[in-house]
């Protein structure tokens, strides 16, 4: 039966401007969760608003945002303030189509949330309070071991941890371990709890088979000011994994507004709000996080939500890192990636296609101008952009019409190849084995099928030379051409949505103007070869991808 898709991605941390990591991952969820709205049961769910709830947000507390806006002269909500809007431009430019934006300074929605999570975390025997010596990383964010470390330094920051002593609150661990190695092999044999891909769940039960630590839970006020206040014990405040992994749940609201003073409540009744029900308890649940985090997401969430009375999540879709030139990003090497820069030199669906085409989800993709030139030039403006156009083109100088070529046939004497019979014979191949890919999270081997596609199409063109053709025949196979086309632009709706619409208003499809709601469906129907007996004129052509000096 069709559930709900509640799809999350990491909160990020505003003590700086975006950068590429941050748009890798929002650009992967969000072709996700258009696929979900595209191809979800239209019958069940009419509104796409019922069937796919995307969540993104910041995470704003913490000693990297203290620190930070000490240097900078201004208090921490002033740095937040500042930055957190710089994300909220910038995943708007990118057509991110979330439909929730949650921020941890929330004090309505957020904190009542994360304080009554701790309560349930507390009363449930999960919360230690004691002194602590550890080696702390203010870039992770985190206590580290000697293990964790390289030549004495964090192996993602590159620089050594600071020895600290205080009294914290730890959440027990160590203590489910037993049952998060059964979740997790459970999970990977019968089809419950899901880490994708499936390297990745390995590597999480090698660090259970390693031994699980109690987790620092809190912080005392005199080391870190900013963050949400322990309940009862006004001189700790809250460690980063309560409070940004709970952003999940709390931007559902999922123990009601009413926050601590409702506990009782809900211990009594069993109560949640509809919004958790219908979008926690009962939708398919799928965090997308990268893979510096993933031990958190996949070993301390799921221990605090069984402590806690709440279901564990349906799935974690693991991605990797972004180099660039095949280094790591760093200001020390001068190989930053900026954005912005990209998308001021080649536009916003050119930088979503580079990356869903040459990042396999899982895996550590590489910026590269160069390759980034080359897949612009071959694969968008010519395969793309050229195949458009010579088309259009040629339908034009006939009058612009085009005939329905669901069963069309050649003369007898078959003295012309048919690539409308070809096409339609295959493509409920293309569009059943784009699906699988899909399913699978294989989501560049989806966009390969659309890319094949174009490439086979240029083929044809050059080989049966349809200029050269008169009358009817001619009509007939530019027809085909334009069908083709149809179901590239289709197939391309997830990865790069407007010039998606833009190659179909060319073609003058008949629902081109419906293709960027959140609320369209690519039907069965749009999947069939010639579906579209309305559709008999196309547009006029226009340049898809200009020439970028």
């Amino acid at each position: 039966m069709p559930q709900r898709q509640y799809i999350t991605t990491a909160i990020d941390y505003p003590n700086a401007a975006p950068h590429m990591g941050h748009v890798l991952e929002k650009v992967l969820a969000d072709v996700v969760t258009r696929w979900k709205r595209l191809s979800r049961d239209a019958k069940k769910f009419p509104k796409a608003e019922d069937a796919v709830r995307f969540q993104i947000g910041t995470d704003e507390h913490g000693v990297k945002i203290q620190r930070t806006a000490e240097k900078e002269g201004v208090t921490p909500k002033e740095l937040v303030d500042r930055n957190v809007p710089l994300f909220q431009d910038l995943y708007g430019r990118l057509q991110i189509s979330y439909d929730a934006f949650v921020r941890t300074t929330d004090k309505k929605k957020h904190w009542p949330t994360v304080q009554a999570l701790w309560e349930k975390l507390n009363a449930a025997g999960k919360l230690e309070k004691r002194s602590y010596t550890g080696l702390y990383c203010s870039g992770c964010e985190r206590f580290m071991t000697k293990k964790d470390l390289e030549d004495g330094k964090c192996a993602i920051h590159k620089a050594a941890p600071e020895e600290v002593t205080e009294e914290n609150y730890f959440f027990t661990l160590s203590k489910d371990a037993a049952w998060l190695k059964t979740l997790l092999t459970e999970g990977m044999k019968k089809g419950g709890y899901q880490i994708v891909p499936d390297f990745r769940a390995n590597e999480t039960l090698s660090l259970i088979e390693q031994g699980l630590e109690d987790v620092s839970f809190s912080r005392p006020k005199s080391s870190l000011a900013w963050g949400i206040p322990v309940p009862g014990d006004e001189d700790h405040v809250m460690y980063v994994w309560c409070d940004a992994l709970t952003n999940y749940i709390s931007g559902l609201d999922y123990f009601g507004a009413g926050g601590i003073s409702e506990v009782a409540r809900h211990e009594r009744t069993g109560d949640v709000s509809r919004l958790g029900v219908e979008w926690w308890d009962d939708a398919e649940v799928t965090h997308v996080i990268g893979k510096d985090i993933s031990r958190f997401h996949a070993l301390i969430w799921p221990a605090m939500l069984k402590a806690a009375g709440v279901r564990t999540p349906d799935r974690l879709l693991i991605h990797g890192f972004l180099t660039s030139e095949g280094e790591k990003m760093s200001k020390s090497l001068g190989n930053v990636v900026v954005p912005q820069d990209v998308i001021e030199k080649y536009g916003v669906d050119p930088l979503r296609f580079y990356l869903s085409h040459e990042v396999p989800v899982g895996r550590d993709g590489d910026f590269s101008w160069e390759r980034f030139e080359e897949l612009y030039d071959s694969a968008l403006r010519n395969k793309l952009g050229n195949l458009l156009n010579r088309v259009l083109i040629l339908i034009q100088k006939e009058g612009g019409e085009i005939i329905n070529i669901e069963k069309f046939k050649y003369g007898s004497d078959d003295m012309y190849w048919n690539p409308g019979k070809e096409w339609a014979d295959n493509s409920t191949s293309y569009w059943k084995v784009y699906s699988e890919a899909f399913s699978e999270f294989k989501l560049n081997s989806a966009l390969e099928i659309a890319v094949n596609l174009m490439v086979i199409g240029n083929g044809r063109i050059d080989d049966l030379k349809p200029w050269s053709l008169s009358g009817p025949d001619k009509i007939k196979m530019l027809s085909a051409f334009a069908e083709l086309l149809r179901h590239i632009s289709l197939m391309l709706l997830p990865f790069i949505p407007e010039t998606a619409q833009r190659i179909s208003r060319q073609l003058n499809v008949p629902y081109v103007e419906k293709m960027l709601e959140k609320d369209f469906v690519i039907t069965d129907e749009m999947k069939q070869w010639g579906s579209q007996k309305k559709w008999k004129k196309v547009g006029e052509p226009e340049i898809l991808f200009p020439k970028v000096e």
